[in-house]
């Protein structure tokens, strides 16, 4: 105990690898922020990358996390960057950004990539991200009917080419993992994924050619997300992707910012309809 007159130096916070108990735990965090996340989503996370999801527990709880996603030395791509409403403000985010930061240093990954809100940029900023461009979060009411059963191919042939010429770096890891939990729908042009989530089903990644494509591919995820409605993420850079959006009935939620540390990677953007998630990429 500290002497009186004496502050007591406040301890760093432990940060350590999550594991598999941790997995409710996240879930009940992420989902207390309003994410979509399932227990699939975060135990994919940390099967895909069991040394880069990293967690801060206090008083026997998890409180805080961050996860690095990792497409070879190229890639890294941070996500989850949560903490618990009433561990706030005593410094376990920039601790383990801090953290995801210098481990992805270490392991001499060439660019960093995330996708941020408002709040959080300043954050970011302060460890060097810089704004690439804009985000948007787009929401689609579910149909009252039934959804009609449709046929699930899978990510074979071209389409894993194009996603590496579209995204830029390879995915293949990534798009195994999600083919687990996904109705995938391809075909030489292209290719949609759509997945459960807590509060609607999630549409991408989408890689198509042309918007005619991306039509056909998010017309068959509307479908088979039926009643649950659908989420779906895309870059309003590729303005065909917005528009299509609009199109098929969806409205615009929410505006993020991508930002990258580190040198530039990119690919086909014109072919990018939809991201995988914002904790993807």
């Amino acid at each position: 105990m500290a002497k009186a007159g004496v502050v007591a130096e406040e301890r760093a916070p432990m940060i350590a690898v999550l594991e598999e108990c941790d997995i409710d735990p996240a879930v009940q965090l992420s989902t207390s922020a309003g994410w979509n996340q399932t227990a699939s989503d975060w135990r994919m996370l940390m099967q895909l990358s069991p040394d880069g999801c990293f967690g801060i527990h206090s008083d026997g709880n998890l409180v805080a996390t961050a996860t690095l996603m990792r497409y070879d030395r190229r890639l890294g791509w941070i996500g989850m960057v949560l903490t618990h409403a009433d561990y706030r403000r005593r410094g376990f985010a920039r601790a383990l950004l801090e953290h995801v930061v210098e481990h992805a240093d270490a392991l001499r990954i060439e660019s960093l990539k995330l996708d941020a809100t408002d709040q959080g940029q300043p954050l970011y900023e302060s460890l060097g991200f810089r704004m690439e461009q804009v985000v948007e979060r787009w929401w689609r009411r579910g149909d009252s009917e039934a959804p009609r059963p449709q046929d699930r191919g899978q990510l074979a042939g071209p389409s894993a080419g194009m996603d590496l010429e579209a995204f830029g770096v390879d995915r293949s890891r990534l798009f195994q993992g999600l083919s687990e939990q996904s109705a995938v729908f391809a075909s030489s042009d292209g290719f949609a994924f759509l997945r459960p989530g807590v509060r609607a089903s999630y549409a991408g990644p989408c890689v198509a050619r042309n918007a005619e494509a991306a039509r056909g591919f998010l017309e068959a995820c509307i479908l088979e997300a039926g009643p649950s409605g659908c989420f779906w993420d895309l870059l309003p850079r590729n303005g065909a992707a917005a528009e299509l959006a609009r199109e098929l009935g969806f409205l615009r939620q929410r505006r993020l910012v991508r930002m990258v540390r580190g040198a530039p990677c990119a690919g086909r953007e014109d072919w990018i309809y939809g991201i995988a998630g914002f904790e993807l990429g």
